[in-house]
């Protein structure tokens, strides 16, 4: 019998420009590296999901956002641990671009594009439900 695992909860960002959507991929040394996913990360104590998002996407693309807006969450269980992926739409603030600070490459894609990448079990799950 498997154990149960804790739930750990984590953000992704919603970044739209038109009609692309910024992902990155993984670093390949991380769990699931080469995947494709939303940025984000885990929240810490005593932040709240739209904070989590900020810090995460100053860590990991050096980019300032604005206009945070729940979507959707989706609880997903992997071998080695069970996530809340809660995602959040957002808008880079004026001025600010994002650049690969943790992740193998970003690429500005489309919905259509999305089908044909190698997403993250969950990040998947909620491309199927969102868009």
């Amino acid at each position: 019998m498997k154990a149960e695992h804790k739930i750990i909860d984590v953000v992704g960002a919603i970044i739209k420009d038109g009609d692309r959507y910024l992902v990155g991929q993984r670093a390949a040394h991380k769990a699931q590296g080469g995947l494709w996913e939303f940025m984000g990360g885990k929240i810490e104590p005593g932040e709240t999901p739209e904070d989590a998002l900020a810090r995460e996407c100053r860590e990991e693309l050096a980019l300032e956002i604005e206009n945070e807006r729940i979507i959707d969450s989706v609880v997903h269980g992997y071998p080695e641990k069970t996530i809340r992926l809660t995602l959040i739409a957002c808008v880079p603030k004026e001025g600010s671009t994002p650049k690969a600070l943790e992740h193998q490459q970003i690429r500005w894609v489309t919905r259509d594009e999305m089908e044909s990448m190698d997403f993250a079990a969950a990040d998947r799950e909620l491309i199927g439900r969102l868009f």
